[in-house]
């Protein structure tokens, strides 16, 4: 459970420390930061956890950081800080917290310390990148000269980065490689040999970075290596009583993603060529047909969700279970040997770990008959480019609420923040998710659980005046979207948007399908340049969309969240439907299916609160800045005339709204001719 609060009269308060912290990035105090950091003070003092919703432009970074900070200094311990972007992760650790800790230096006495912390597989190998060992090449490169050349020029430049670099962090490596570069010289966690045994483990980059953290008050790590952290036994982040979760929109999707197990064919017959060197032929051999076996069972089975497991599967997944089981046997305990060996050993164990747990984990889940009580959804899906394409058995927990609960509520001070945290104008449908009760657990509920966390909810607000600043249009006479792609109908009205905003329109289409068709309709029709992702680089085009004020950029999912574009290049977000979704997503239909097994409504539970999360990040690309101004458009007449039409509207920050065409144009007409 969060510590005891202890005295820390002899630090300056929180408001005063943030005055310093604000003043030194040459900010404004802001209601809504104060508010904010009060709040968090008061969490980090009482342990009960909170979830904060800050809209853009309220400085949540520094209402969370001063308090974390002081905390972190006055109870000798570390805070944590969980990010669900590398963006954000760099902006802490580049940005905000070197000014913040100059800053406060004086204040506290000293100058507070932070660390960047990722997953070991982020971290370069000295002793991969030394030894003889090398990873399978894929599937698609076995064949492919240039693929191979390809590979071997980009293992070449990690080498000589590896006698450059400091950290051994990928990210600092520009411009990067790919992953079937990158596995050559890195390990993950279970295939580390572990800082006593291996030959360079006082020099291990990893090694340096947890040595680092566990010497910091404050520790920036991302979503993945929290979850990773909490669901395994060996602690991964170095022992903290706080977490801070910013971007905690994206934890549920990201834990899920941490919690996921894959399986395919050429994973089973990986293991066995890995333990081919180190045991007996027939065991190896053994394994490596029944990886054959289980790619030539999962080739003539339909991709889809698993209700039960069929019969041919089952047989497959035994056989590789009690092969692998064989193999593991074979290797033995740990023992001493040259670290060459050890190195070739502990790789194996990893590839033969991950098979053995996927496999029982898939046939675990199936010993419950009821798919409501399963813990896990196991599915088939299809990857891999077109005419390449292979299968894969996937393996996701139904909910991570439960996990969450009891390895970080139950163990830690929480605090959560976004700016879309409300949903309907409450914050139960994230909380429900993340495993806490409604409504922050009031004691006033008869039927509360009472060894359920308690927390409490805050909307600190924005700086931006919506009303003022902002029209929600809702094309209520557009048809229903149907599955056909946009129609002319649509079509004409993103044009007529386009041209009364003069370009400067950001286009958030709900598939690339969709983004496509829309550009090459519209490109020579229009006046304004016009973008479309993957025309560039992301990057790139975002860049370009703010430089040029007439310039539309069309995209997908990325940009609903990743495009900061303040002032004259962005008046108009035109969005083209409710982002549900896709309905035959098996672990969307399984979690619809288990909320209604409970009495619940599982398309409002799961569907509706995925669309009304991606609608307020789409909807706040648009106010970026205290003198912006513009329309988000909506062209799915469903949320005016749908019965969840209300929740999603209630889930949008409060813009003027209207469904008059003619008023819109001329508005976005104005704003071009200012």
């Amino acid at each position: 459970m969060p510590a005891a609060p202890v005295r820390t009269s002899d630090l300056p308060g929180v408001a005063e420390l943030l005055e310093v912290a604000v003043t030194a990035v040459g900010g404004t105090r802001r209601e809504g930061q104060d508010a904010m950091a009060q709040a968090v003070r008061k969490a980090l003092s009482s342990g009960e956890h909170l979830a904060v919703q800050a809209g853009t432009g309220t400085g949540k970074s520094l209402a969370y950081l001063v308090p974390a900070i002081r905390h972190a200094m006055a109870r000798d311990t570390t805070v944590v800080i969980s990010t669900a972007t590398i963006a954000l992760q760099r902006q802490l650790v580049d940005r905000d917290l070197p000014r913040v800790a100059k800053a406060l230096k004086a204040s506290l006495g000293r100058e507070p310390t932070f660390a960047i912390l990722k997953g070991r597989r982020n971290y370069l190998c000295l002793n991969k990148l030394h030894g003889d060992d090398t990873a399978e090449p894929e599937d698609d490169q076995l064949f492919d000269a240039f693929a191979i050349s390809s590979l071997g020029r980009n293992v070449k430049r990690l080498h000589d980065w590896a006698s450059d670099t400091e950290t051994g962090d990928r990210d600092e490596l520009v411009p990067g490689v790919p992953d079937s570069a990158w596995r050559q010289v890195s390990v993950t966690a279970r295939e580390c040999l572990g800082v006593s045994r291996c030959p360079v483990g006082e020099d291990c980059f990893a090694e340096k970075a947890r040595g680092e953290a566990g010497r910091a008050d404050v520790v920036v790590t991302n979503h993945a290596l929290l979850a990773i952290d909490a669901m395994g036994d060996a602690n991964v982040l170095p022992e903290h009583d706080v977490v801070v979760i910013d971007e905690a929109h994206e934890l549920v999707d990201r834990v899920t993603g941490a919690a996921t197990g894959e399986l395919t064919a050429g994973t089973v017959g990986a293991a066995a060529r890995r333990c081919a060197k180190l045991v007996e032929d027939s065991l190896a051999d053994r394994l490596a047909e029944a990886g054959e076996g289980l790619g030539m069972v999962l080739e003539d089975l339909p991709p889809g969700r698993w209700e039960t497991i069929p019969q041919a599967a089952t047989g497959a997944l035994t056989v590789i279970r009690d092969a692998a089981g064989m193999c593991r046997q074979a290797l033995g305990s740990e023992r001493k040997e040259d670290p060459e060996a050890a190195t070739g050993r502990k790789l194996a164990l990893a590839l033969l770990d991950e098979v053995s747990e996927n496999v029982v984990r898939v046939l675990k889940t199936f010993e419950e008959a009821d798919p409501a009580k399963r813990y896990d959804v196991v599915w088939l899906a299809e990857q891999g480019p077109d005419g390449a394409r292979h299968k894969v058995l996937r393996v996701a927990p139904l909910s991570v609420g439960g996990l969450l609960r009891e390895r970080l509520f139950a163990q830690r001070t929480t605090v959560l923040t976004s700016a879309t945290l409300a949903l309907g104008g409450s914050f139960d449908a994230l909380a429900r998710q993340w495993g806490l009760p409604a409504s922050g657990g009031d004691s006033a509920d008869p039927v509360r659980d009472p060894d359920a966390p308690r927390w409490k909810g805050l909307d600190v607000g924005s700086p931006f005046a919506h009303e003022r600043s902002g029209i929600l249009y809702v094309a209520k006479h557009l048809p229903p979207p149907g599955r056909d792609g946009l129609s002319p109908a649509h079509l004409e009205e993103i044009q007529g948007l386009v041209e009364a905003a003069g370009g400067r329109t950001l286009g958030l289409f709900s598939s690339m399908r969709a983004a496509k068709q829309a550009t090459e309709a519209l490109r020579g029709k229009l006046s304004v340049p016009l973008l479309c992702q993957g025309d560039d680089s992301t990057m790139l085009l975002v860049k370009r969309f703010a430089e040029d004020t007439e310039t539309c950029l069309f995209g997908t999912l990325s940009l609903w969240q990743g495009v900061d574009v303040p002032g004259p290049s962005l008046s108009c977000v035109i969005i083209d439907r409710i982002p549900f979704p896709r309905p035959d997503d098996p672990l969307v239909a399984a979690r619809q299916k288990a909320a209604d097994s409970r009495g619940g409504n599982g398309f409002l539970t799961v569907s509706a609160t995925h669309a009304a999360l991606l609608l307020a990040q789409g909807a706040g690309r648009l106010l970026r800045g205290n003198d912006d101004r513009g329309v988000v458009a909506i062209l799915d007449s469903r949320i005016a005339t749908a019965r969840y039409g209300g929740f999603l509207r209630a889930s949008l920050p409060p813009f003027w709204q209207t469904t008059d065409t003619a008023k819109v144009h001329a508005a976005l007409s104005r704003l071009r001719d200012a």
